[in-house]
């Protein structure tokens, strides 16, 4: 969906305009937010990444729809991503220094992890699938993009 408020030098809002491919398509999209798998090399089977659809540096410059969905959307993609994982909880951080368009990273932590990560170690994991320090089931990043997808399409988060 390509917002009015779209920056077209700004990656995160290429994704949300359809002028970037998300690989694996998009996973939940409403008026308000996105939610697509993150780009390989994949760290985590499962990492997914939330955006808003409007260009806004970050949460402090959220609207007031943005601020008052914000909170059960994030509970609601969150638990529902931990069903569909069975992940034992899901990270979450946002420092939208790549772009200054929110999006939050949403990242199953397992009992076991690739490089035994846990805490800030897991958001390394992705640069170590680059330098093929860690190998990931692609299948299972699309098997759980698609559980993901097809739970959400179910039991959308509140409004």
């Amino acid at each position: 969906m390509k917002h009015p408020t779209n920056d077209p030098t700004c990656g995160v809002c290429a994704l949300g305009a359809g002028v970037t491919p998300i690989p694996g398509g998009v996973v939940y999209e409403d008026d308000l937010w996105l939610i697509r798998h993150a780009p390989p090399p994949f760290g985590v089977p499962g990492w997914m990444t939330l955006q808003s659809q409007r260009h806004v540096p970050g949460i402090a410059h959220f609207d007031d729809s943005e601020a008052e969905h914000f909170g059960p959307a994030l509970r609601h993609f969150e638990r529902v991503l931990e069903q569909v994982t069975g992940a034992l909880r899901i990270y979450t951080v946002s420092m939208n220094e790549s772009f200054p368009h929110f999006h939050a990273h949403l990242v199953p932590r397992y009992a076991q992890m690739p490089k035994d990560a846990r805490g800030y170690a897991v958001y390394a994991l992705q640069q170590a699938a680059g330098n093929g320090e860690i190998q990931v089931d692609e299948g299972e990043v699309t098997r759980l993009t698609a559980a993901f997808r097809d739970a959400l399409a179910a039991n959308p988060p509140p409004r």
